[in-house]
């Protein structure tokens, strides 16, 4: 599992780029075409990592409710993102990781409960939840870098 935390760790060391790269009003704009903001991209996988594992393990989320509730599957961005919110979500992006490494690492996810996944993937185990972790992060990158060039600069 070791390669997994490793390349989920560089998807967010991206991830963290763009937040860094762009203004708030550029990541939260939703260019033509799609239905989210690149803001909206970052935050949905940080959620759906610890939904995936932690959720499904029975454990408590390492992110408060207003993450969880704002940016699960079928949500959209509500605003733009203020810099507070930016600064906790570059936050995050390795906190919950490094955590999550952590906790697997120790043991504490005895118990999975089965899911199928949008992708029709059925998760049995945390191991495969983690690993599936790197196909969603994947799609949403494609979706993140098409976004930065459809995003206006003139802000």
């Amino acid at each position: 599992m070791d390669f997994a935390f490793y390349t989920t760790r560089q998807n967010h060391k991206i991830f963290y780029s763009f937040l860094k790269g762009f203004s708030p009003e550029q990541l939260g704009q939703i260019p033509e075409g799609f239905r989210n903001s690149m803001f909206w991209n970052i935050a949905h996988v940080m959620v759906t990592q610890q939904k995936l594992v932690y959720g499904l393990s029975g454990k408590p989320l390492l992110i408060g409710d207003y993450w969880a509730e704002a940016y699960q599957k079928g949500t959209a961005p509500a605003s733009s993102p203020s810099v507070d919110e930016i600064e906790e979500l570059k936050e995050l992006l390795f906190s919950t990781l490094d955590q999550t490494e952590i906790d697997y690492k120790a043991g504490v996810f005895t118990e999975f409960k089965t899911y199928m996944t949008s992708a029709k993937v059925e998760l049995a185990s945390v191991e495969q939840a983690i690993q599936f972790n790197l196909f969603h992060e994947g799609l949403h990158m494609g979706t993140l870098l098409a976004m930065q060039k459809l995003v206006s600069t003139d802000q």
